[in-house]
């Protein structure tokens, strides 16, 4: 299927397009805004005398460095060669197609000045799964992704790596082997393709989307565990939620209770007048996670449908001007906040876990049928554990920090691209982290037998027992652990 750029672009899309492996192509309105653009600026081109930060001039504190114009060429291509300082471990590929994908949106607006070639050069790298090679470390989140989108915009000029096919090739091999001619960057263009937020941007799609699953993901299983752990279905109740009415909190609850409905485990008397809060505050603590993803994904969909580079041409006012929308703040800040509300979402389904494999509610030791002999889930906790500590660490917030840069001239900066790849990390370990709560909470309502749960959670442990059977006996659970993440990968 094809997807055609116009003027907004939703999450939902997003996903969509991915998901679907569509195809890209520009509107008509967006290929007249983006040719006009650049009419415009060739016309003002045309006047030697004036001066246009980046078109005509150096970059950053060379911005007073006057370019002539049959250097101009030269520059653009210096721009994206001097830039690609790039280090540390490669991009995942599905963050680069994101990365292009966004590129293209930003440039879609006809505000940047690039030609209309540039831009479907960049469709057609999109289309055929030509990924440019990118570093994750380089960028300040300031005055754009500068380092990453250089890496990102070199292979369009037939210079770089890309991955293609399923190697890593010289984009040069690759324009070869499609018989394409690189292309030649004009005035503004160099500038207009590495200022832009589209590196810590694309990380922030992937992960609010993400986000989205481990809270579903995060229900699920905590219903799973309440039952396992025999708690109490009273700090769901809606009366309870209609006076502190969180949207999240109630949705919580809401989907608890119907996850549980028609438990017979649920039902049954209690021994225990009260749960511990890992149990009885999920609504509290999952609800604030959900409401601060709600937050950020609103963020972002303003940030996928905004101009990012730098200068900004405006032909209706007549008037090209040099601002900073590039600078990565806005990002900067969600991205840290749903660092920290996902590591919440983690660090309560290792207490779960804890809860679980304690002795207690008439569960053996460690979830194993024959402790001593047997150390059953002792260890999962330990490692559920250490991996919350390091998302602690990889909380401590980015963008606090700033450290000046290019002579003074960029003397703040937002540390985004931080910001991104740390929650990258932290979504990846609470998959983890929820996975081992799942094996807990498998085994541990075995134990309630000959009682079911309800019919969505038997549904849910019947295809769970497909990939991992009950532990009656030590075994290496590294292995059970990775099937259990495969699964909720796979599932939600």
């Amino acid at each position: 299927m094809q997807f055609i750029i116009d003027s907004s672009l939703t999450l939902n899309q997003v996903k969509h397009i991915i998901e679907q492996k569509a195809t890209l192509s520009l509107s008509k309105q967006a290929q007249t805004k983006i040719e006009k653009c650049r009419q415009y600026l060739n016309q003002k081109m045309q006047d030697e005398e004036v001066v246009y930060y980046g078109i005509n001039t150096g970059f950053g504190s060379l911005y007073n460095t006057r370019i002539s114009k049959d250097e101009l060429t030269i520059l653009q291509k210096n721009l994206l060669l001097s830039h690609a300082c790039g280090t540390g471990d490669e991009v995942p590929a599905h963050i680069v197609k994101l990365m292009l994908l966004l590129k293209i949106q930003s440039l879609s607006y006809g505000n940047s000045g690039v030609q209309l070639s540039t831009v479907e050069r960049l469709i057609y790298f999109f289309n055929h799964d030509i990924l440019p090679v990118v570093y994750q470390q380089g960028s300040l989140g300031a005055s754009g992704d500068l380092a990453p989108l250089a890496h990102l915009s070199l292979p369009l000029l037939g210079l770089g790596e890309v991955n293609y096919k399923g190697q890593c090739v010289s984009a040069k091999e690759v324009h070869e082997i499609l018989q394409i001619t690189p292309i030649e960057l004009h005035s503004k263009e160099g500038l207009a393709l590495i200022n832009g937020t589209q590196f810590m941007l694309a990380y922030a799609v992937d992960e609010v989307i993400n986000a989205e699953k481990l809270y579903t993901i995060a229900n699920t299983v905590a219903a799973i565990s309440i039952d396992a752990f025999d708690a109490r279905i009273e700090p769901f109740s809606p009366l309870l939620h209609q006076i502190r009415p969180h949207v999240g909190q109630v949705e919580t609850a809401k989907q608890i209770r119907d996850l549980l409905g028609g438990s017979e485990i649920i039902t049954s008397p209690k021994q225990h007048v009260q749960d511990p809060y890992a149990f009885r505050c999920i609504p509290q603590v999952h609800g604030a996670t959900f409401d601060t993803i709600k937050h950020v994904a609103n963020v972002i969909e303003t940030e996928m449908n905004s101009v990012t580079d730098n200068p900004n041409v405006f032909i209706d006012d007549d008037v090209i001007i040099s601002g900073g929308n590039f600078h990565g703040q806005p990002l900067a800040l969600v991205l840290d906040f749903l660092a920290i509300a996902v590591a919440e979402l983690g660090s309560i389904s290792e207490r779960r876990t804890y809860q679980l494999i304690s002795g207690s509610r008439n569960l053996p030791p460690f979830l194993t049928p024959k402790p001593g002999i047997n150390s059953g889930f002792m260890i999962p906790q330990y490692t559920a554990a250490s991996i919350v500590s390091q998302n602690k660490q990889l909380c401590t917030p980015a963008s606090v920090d700033s450290i000046v840069s290019s002579n003074g001239q960029e003397d703040h900066v937002s540390m985004g691209a931080n910001a991104a790849t740390k929650c990258y990390k932290i979504i990846e370990n609470v998959y983890t982290i929820l996975a081992i709560e799942l094996l807990n909470a498998a085994q541990a309502i075995e134990f309630r037998r000959p009682l079911k749960s309800s019919i969505r959670v038997e549904n849910i442990l019947t295809e769970f027992r497909e990939l991992v059977s009950f532990n009656n006996q030590d075994r290496a659970l590294y292995l059970d652990i990775n099937l259990a993440k495969h699964y909720l990968r796979q599932n939600y």
